[in-house]
């Protein structure tokens, strides 16, 4: 099966007032198809970064970033922020719709996109609420309803539960299971949350070093639907927290 997204020996470097920072390096990474993978670190050590890199929003210093797509009419990736970012002068509907207009599609035909990805995300009722209507929960699920209404090969989300509550953020953990289940999407997810990544991914990957290198990969072996209380996940998030404390101290 071929890879989503391959990455060999990717380093980024940038220089600030004729200094040189160096943020990642060497790093190697291959997901597959339908495929969560999970990524965590400490703040400051570069997952945004490798986000922008697959968004094409950073130009690696070196190395080969490839994300593939079986459809030239299908965007490679989306990106989920961790704050909505939504349009405050467009409705919900029009703000699910938005990445489709620059992409020559009819205005129908928006629509129903958008309206299916609402629904998508138990959404559908609230198609056309404006945005200071809806709770953090609800805007997030319309951030997403907006990513997956492009179609990626592969949704980005960098810590998109992050600001949210623990009911709504548990809450948004199972939906996205859901979504994944139904649509088969390859998601790569940026956390700080040791027990957010383990819960969702079928890998956690540690970003960890100054530059910043994978440290260890960990693959969660529990099937989905998972339950938030098998020892088996407990006993990864033990694992993970003991590399991460491993990690730091080498600091």
């Amino acid at each position: 099966m071929e890879s989503v997204i391959d990455i060999e020996g990717l380093s980024l470097a940038y220089e600030r007032d004729g200094q040189r920072t160096e943020v990642l390096a060497d790093l190697d990474l291959t997901i597959q198809p339908g495929e969560l993978v999970a990524i965590v670190g400490e703040s400051g050590v570069g997952k945004s970064t490798l986000l922008r890199v697959l968004m094409g929003l950073a130009k690696p210093s070196g190395g080969r970033v490839r994300v593939a797509t079986g459809d030239s009419r299908r965007p490679p990736v989306a990106l989920v922020f961790q704050d909505a970012r939504l349009l405050p002068w467009r409705r919900v509907i029009s703000n699910v719709a938005f990445g489709l207009e620059w992409r020559g599609i009819p205005r129908m035909k928006r629509l129903e996109r958008a309206k299916a990805m609402l629904r998508l995300v138990g959404l559908g009722n609230l198609a056309h609420r404006w945005p200071h209507q809806l709770s953090g929960g609800q805007r997030q699920r319309v951030s997403l309803a907006r990513a997956l209404a492009v179609d990626p090969e592969v949704l980005l989300m960098d810590e998109p539960f992050s600001a949210l509550d623990s009911f709504t953020r548990e809450a948004l953990q199972d939906e996205l299971q859901r979504i994944r289940a139904e649509t088969g999407k390859t998601v790569l997810f940026v956390t700080h949350d040791i027990d957010e990544a383990v819960y969702l991914a079928d890998r956690v990957i540690v970003l960890a070093g100054t530059p910043a290198g994978i440290s260890a990969l960990v693959e969660v072996p529990v099937a989905h639907p998972r339950s938030r209380h098998d020892p088996t996940l407990a006993a990864t998030v033990r694992q993970l927290r003991t590399e991460l404390s491993a990690r730091s101290a080498e600091l």
